[in-house]
């Protein structure tokens, strides 16, 4: 089983290289995320293993990126950080398992094996449409290397139009669709959110645009050239 041990500190990605070694597995090494992210594109890994606060980027960063390549090698996130939400934020980026720092060397090992297992269960939980990805974990929407993070009613508009590619909605039914409950909500609330939306894109330079078609509504499609 070959793994990517991502770590900047030397004296703890050097033990814990050893320790894994000495269990049969081969280890390469990096030292920061963005590493992490070219050498798990470049290279096939059975599982990898990143700790959090790295240098140039963290791990959190690095396996967010990881999994919009879409690779699906099950990953496993060392740290400090132990509180609910950072466990979460792991988990929700595409962690199989998160593993607190300090720890005893034959519970990581039992980790790896466990990790190991799963390795061919991973399935992103992600939207893909031309070079947009929206992914329903972190509510972030990407194009090539950058992305933004939407909330609320934005994020559920994206996702009905990514779902939904080129079908034109009325803004009623876009008022049906995502505020049906909000029963405060005013119809001028869409064409808020559309406009937002639609700075969120071209700030992202996609080649997808929401088309307003006059008295009839809205749609996603591919800028006309």
């Amino acid at each position: 089983m070959k793994l990517l041990y991502a770590e900047d500190e030397p004296d703890l990605s050097a033990a814990v290289k050893t320790l894994l070694e000495r269990n049969g597995y081969v280890v390469d090494t990096v030292e920061n995320g963005a590493d992490a992210v070219d050498w798990a594109a470049a290279t096939e890994y059975d599982g990898i293993i990143l700790d959090w606060m790295m240098p140039e980027m963290d791990g959190l960063t690095a396996l967010s990126r990881i999994r919009k390549k879409g690779i699906s090698v099950p990953c496993m996130l060392l740290t400090a950080r132990d509180a609910v939400e950072d466990r979460v934020a792991g988990l929700d980026a595409g962690a199989d398992d998160y593993l607190p720092k300090p720890f005893d060397g034959a519970e990581l090992l039992a980790r790896v094996r466990a990790m190991l297992r799963r390795r061919d269960t991973y399935v992103p939980d992600v939207v893909r449409l031309e070079d947009l990805t929206l992914d329903k974990g972190s509510c972030e929407l990407s194009c090539g290397e950058s992305s933004i993070r939407l909330a609320g009613k934005l994020y559920q508009l994206m996702l009905l139009f990514m779902e939904n590619p080129r079908q034109l909605f009325s803004v009623q039914q876009l008022m049906d669709r995502v505020w049906s409950w909000d029963a405060e909500a005013e119809i001028n609330v869409v064409w808020v959110n559309i406009s937002q939306l639609r700075k969120k894109l071209a700030a992202l330079d996609t080649c997808m645009e929401i088309a307003v078609h006059r008295g009839a509504g809205y749609s996603l499609e591919k800028k006309k050239e």
